[in-house]
Order: structure tokens, then C-alpha cells, then sequence
């Protein structure tokens, strides 16, 4: 039965009003990287000691003008001063972008963990070209947190309380109609970043929904192309392309709101204080040093105040994209609620190798298995045949714990199968998919998934056992021949073939063989079935089969309808107790 949910077109994404990132969940992120932190805070504070040295020496140098005083040192002390902030904000700047990368770097690192240990049915409910869109696109917005001025807020902090403490001295009247004006922006950037951070996880969304529209294409394009429905799944893919870009405009145009409004403020706070310090100075309430040095620690403290805003956006961005991140990592894994007390490896002292009690299953709310109850003893060949859409891959599905049932219990050597870590219990069986599917790279790469440390010649010696050497000899590589994306270089025999051999290559005590000869031909069938009769004299086989052709020798086969268990036996017990089976057998010529 396939999987619910799997190749739908809507969003299964975060929704417009799903989680919300804190800035408590971004926090550890950043503490990963102290070290780069600490060196960027120092580095930053050294700035702003230099930066507020410039307004103070420029003051000086022009009062030693208009008392025609030497200018020399203050001249020498002003290069130093330039000098310092470029060479420091230099540093910053790369220590920063580092840590940047570190972050973006850890976060995908715990994403890229997390995804290939969700339990099964999360990959049911979610698209594949989503969750990539996670792991490249979201991430990447985390860097901007440390590269657009967030850390360097310490200097910047600095840099803003010297120049307030300086600007009060100088002229406390001049300082209030300042700060009155800043107070303005301070609060329509507030209102403006908000409405930053919930565009950004729409938009994110709409990316995710576009990489998933592609993925899913691409992953069919022969499909597509035969079908000549390239022009339609276009569309599908610029409808969602053009959505992200309505989001994402929107961001530009609040981003765009963030910096006219902080850039008006100064300059309404310039003019203001032109205009009145212009009139102090004339009535000769203050000097024109003083006003000049006021106006250039005001656009010194600009700049730190300028980063505030540009950071506070970036962090509200950032929280946006940490949303769709953290809702992936807040998903338990396989492993979360394995219970360590009661984890065990297989004794293997029961005659019974898998047994059914009375197990009840269901995808969401339909029921798929009732009431299901068998047993297949150690060392035996069993086939389980039924119609389409009876339950017999859902079965090889609990045997492996990809889900859990409902109800009732399934035992591996007379253990319940929940009292064995999924890591051992996997450790036992070989399953090979009906699907059989082949990952991209190499015969050498997919066969070493199954065994990592096999040698050139036990690879060679399975090929062999599955009538794959014509693959091995036809590509001069040999076993670094390439494969393609999803096998397409082999056959669907081939791409079969090896995916068994990958299986018995582990040499484990139970094989599950999902359809396994469904894309073979006769000659190829037979070799396989030969094979496997040599494989299963020391282990115990469960065959998923429409041909029965295959498993008419089968030491039980196991008859499925519905969800139910309608039959067990022989072929010929069968073909007398079960009129399902007789009507399969008759159809295929075997009666």
C-alpha cells in the first residue's frame, strides 16, 4: 500500500500561522562558536574606543586652528585613529563571517542528522525538495545574525553611551532633541522588523514548496516528457517560484522601510541640531568646535544605531528561517523514546523466527491490517501472496519497526520486537524494498551500504550470485562503474538484481524480498530463484510475491485479503482450503 500523503501538491510545510522561532533557540547556535565571539567583542570594543577618538580629535584640531596653535600631533593622531578603525573593523569582519559560516554549518549539520532518523511516517506527510530546502535556503539566513552586526553590539553599545555622555557635556539641549528624534525610528523599526520576521517564514515556505515542485519533476522527467507534460509541471513550478517572489518582495519592501526611516531620523536630528546649535553658537552660548564636535559624535553614533536596526531585522529574518529549522529538529527520532532498560539482542533460541498476534494496523485513520496472526518458523522459505492493497508490504514495514501497530504484538525469536533496539533488530534482517531503489555513485557504493568493509571479492562473488556479472564486465570501472541518479544507467531487472545482492551481501538471518522478482525475465528468474535457494538453506525467507510461479515451493505460504489472513499452507493445502488462492493460481495457469 503506498504511503498517505506522499507526492501531494499543497503546502505541508510550516503554515502562515505554524511555530515561531525565540531567539532562546538561536542563542545556542551562537554559543558554539564563544571563542570567534569573545575575539570579535574585544576586537569591536577596540573600534569604538578609536571610533569615539575621531569626533574628540577633530575638535581639538580645529580649536588648535583657530588658536593658531601646531596642528602636527592632532594630524598624526587622526591618521592613527582612521588607521585603527579600518584595521580593526577588518578583523571583526572576517571573524565574524567565520563564525557565520560555523553557524550555518551546525545547523545543517544537526539538520542533515535529524532527517535521516525521523521516524518513517514524517517522510509520508512531508515533500523531499522541502526538507532540502530546509538544509540549503534556511540556513544560509542564520548567517546573517553574527555577519550584519549583531555581536558587534557590543562596540556598537559603546560607542553609542561614550557618544551620549560626550554629547551631554558638550550640549545637554542638543542631546535631548537628538535622542527625541531616535526615540521616533527606534519604534517604527520595531514595528517594521515584526513584520520582517513573519514575511520571512512565509517566504521560506513558498521556497520550500518551489524546491519540492522541482525535486518532484525532475524526479519524473521521462514521465513527464512522455506524457508531454513539461508545459503543465512548468507552470506548477513558476506558480510557486512566483509566490516566494510576492514574499519575498515583500520582505524588500519592509527592509527598504527600515533603512529610509532610520536615515530620515538622522538626518531630521542633523538639521535640527544645525539649526539650533547654529543659533547657540551666534548668540555665543557654544563655540563652532563644540557644535562640529556635537554633529560628528551624532554621526558616530549613527552608525552603531544604524547596525541596531540592521541586525534587529536580520535576527527577526533569521528567527523566521529558524522556524522551518527547528520544527525538523523538535521531531523525535527513531531512537527518542527506545527504551534502554529493556533493549536486548536476539537470543535466537526460538524455533519461531516471526510470529503475528493478532496485529492491527493503519495509515492515519484506515485500517490496513486486522486481526493479523502467523507464524513462520526459523529456517523456512514463506511466501505471502494476496491481491494489490492486502497489507503484505505494510506487514514487512512492522516486521522492520518503520511504524508501530495499533494493536497487538509482533515477536522476532519469541521477543516482542519493542524490547529490541531497531539497530539490532535491522542487524537481522535483510529487506530489500519492492521499489529497489538505487542510490547515485557507484555498484562499489550501493553494494557497501549493505556491508562497508566487504572486499573486491566478496562484492564481485554476489554480483555473481545475482547474475549481474554482464553489468560488472560491460563498463571497463568494473565495481566503480557509475550507476546514475536512482539506477537510471541499469535496468529495472538490474536495479532489482542489485538491490538483493546488496541484501545478501550482509549475510543476515532473515531476508524480506518485497516483490523481488517482479522486473525479472525468465531466464534472469531463474537464476534468481537458484540463488536464493542457496542463501536460504541458512536463513529464514519471506518472500512478497504476485507470480506464484515463484513460490509454489515455498515451505508456507501465507494467503492475505483485506488486511486478514484468509489462508495458510502449501500450494496444494491451498489450492483445496482457499478460493482466493485457487482463483490467483488458476489465473496464473498454476492449477
Amino acid at each position: 500500500m503506498s504511503m498517505m500523503g506522499r507526492g501531494r501538491r499543497g503546502s505541508d510545510s510550516i503554515k502562515d500561522d505554524g511555530p515561531k522561532a525565540k531567539f532562546s533557540q538561536l542563542w545556542p547556535y551562537l554559543m558554539e562558536h564563544r571563542p570567534a565571539l569573545w575575539v570579535a567583542v574585544i576586537l569591536s570594543i577596540l573600534g569604538a574606543i578609536v571610533n569615539l577618538g575621531q569626533p574628540l580629535i577633530v575638535g581639538q584640531l580645529i580649536d588648535a586652528v583657530q588658536k593658531k596653535q601646531d596642528v602636527t600631533g592632532w594630524a598624526v593622531g587622526l591618521v592613527v585613529v582612521l588607521l585603527g578603525t579600518a584595521v580593526t573593523g577588518g578583523l571583526m569582519y572576517y571573524v565574524l563571517a567565520k563564525a557565520g559560516e560555523g553557524v550555518v554549518l551546525s545547523a545543517r549539520n544537526k539538520l542533515a542528522t535529524r532527517l535521516l532518523r525521523m521516524p518513517i511516517k514524517e517522510y509520508d506527510l512531508r515533500r523531499t525538495g522541502d526538507l532540502v530546502s530546509r538544509v540549503g535556503s534556511d540556513t544560509t539566513l542564520l548567517r546573517a545574525v553574527l555577519t550584519q552586526g549583531f555581536v558587534d553590539a557590543a562596540g556598537g553599545a559603546l560607542i553609542f553611551v561614550g557618544s551620549i555622555v560626550a554629547m551631554a557635556v558638550i550640549d545637554p539641549l542638543l542631546l535631548v532633541i537628538t535622542l527625541a528624534v531616535i526615540a521616533i525610528a527606534i519604534a517604527a523599526v520595531a514595528f517594521t522588523s515584526r513584520k520582517i520576521k513573519e514575511a520571512t517564514t512565509k517566504a521560506q515556505t513558498r521556497v520550500g514548496d518551489m524546491a519540492a515542485s522541482v525535486e518532484r519533476a525532475l524526479s519524473a522527467v521521462r514521465t513527464i516528457r512522455a506524457a508531454r507534460a513539461e508545459g503543465r509541471e512548468g507552470d506548477y513550478i513558476i506558480k510557486n517560484a512566483e509566490e516566494a517572489y510576492v514574499q519575498g518582495v515583500k520582505i524588500a519592501k519592509l527592509n527598504a522601510a527600515v533603512s529610509p526611516i532610520a536615515g530620515i531620523a538622522f538626518q531630521g536630528a542633523f538639521i535640527a541640531v544645525l539649526g539650533v546649535g547654529g543659533y547657540r553658537v551666534a548668540s555665543g552660548e557654544t563655540s563652532i568646535a563644540n557644535l562640529i564636535t556635537f554633529i560628528l559624535l551624532m554621526f558616530t553614533m549613527s552608525r552603531p544605531l544604524g547596525q541596531a536596526f540592521g541586525a534587529y531585522s536580520s535576527i527577526q529574518s533569521a528567527l523566521g528561517a529558524l522556524a522551518r529549522i527547528q520544527e525538523v529538529l523538535d521531531i523525535e527520532t527513531e531512537e527518542t523514546n527506545e527504551d534502554q532498560k529493556h533493549q536486548g539482542k536476539r537470543k535466537g533460541n526460538n524455533s519461531t523466527a516471526i510470529e503475528f498476534r493478532k496485529v492491527n494496523f493503519g495509515y492515519d485513520q484506515a485500517g490496513v491490517l486486522s486481526n493479523v496472526s502467523f507464524k513462520i518458523e526459523r529456517g523456512t522459505r514463506v511466501a505471502i501472496v494476496g491481491p494489490s492493497g492486502s497489507g503484505k508490504s505494510t506487514s514487512f514495514s512492522l516486521i522492520e519497526r518503520f511504524y508501530e501497530p495499533t494493536s497487538g504484538q509482533i515477536l522476532l525469536d519469541g521477543q516482542p520486537v519493542t524490547s529490541i533496539s531497531r539497530s539490532d533488530l535491522r542487524a537481522q534482517i535483510g529487506y530489500v524494498e519492492q521499489d529497489a531503489p538505487v542510490l547515485a555513485g557507484s555498484l562499489r557504493d550501493n553494494l557497501l551500504i549493505g556491508k562497508p568493509d566487504a572486499t573486491d571479492k566478496e562484492l564481485k562473488a554476489v554480483l555473481n550470485e545475482v547474475n549481474l556479472n554482464d553489468v560488472l564486465k560491460r563498463d571497463k570501472r568494473g565495481l566503480n562503474a557509475e550507476v546514475g541518479e536512482n539506477g537510471i544507467m541499469l535496468s529495472g531487472g538490474e536495479r532489482q538484481r542489485l538491490a538483493i545482492a546488496r541484501a545478501l551481501l550482509a549475510a543476515p538471518p532473515i531476508l524480506l524480498l518485497d516483490e523481488s522478482t517482479a522486473s525479472l525475465d525468465g531466464i534472469n528468474e531463474q537464476r534468481m530463484r537458484e540463488a536464493l535457494d542457496a542463501v536460504a538453506k541458512n536463513r529464514t525467507v519471506i518472500v512478497i510475491a504476485h507470480r506464484l510461479s515463484t513460490v509454489v515451493d515455498s515451505d508456507q505460504i501465507i494467503v492475505m485479503e483485506k488486511g486478514k489472513v484468509i489462508g495458510t499452507g502449501t500450494h496444494k493445502q491451498l489450492l483445496k482450503s482457499t478460493p482466493l488462492y485457487k482463483e490467483l493460481a488458476a489465473t496464473q495457469m498454476l492449477d
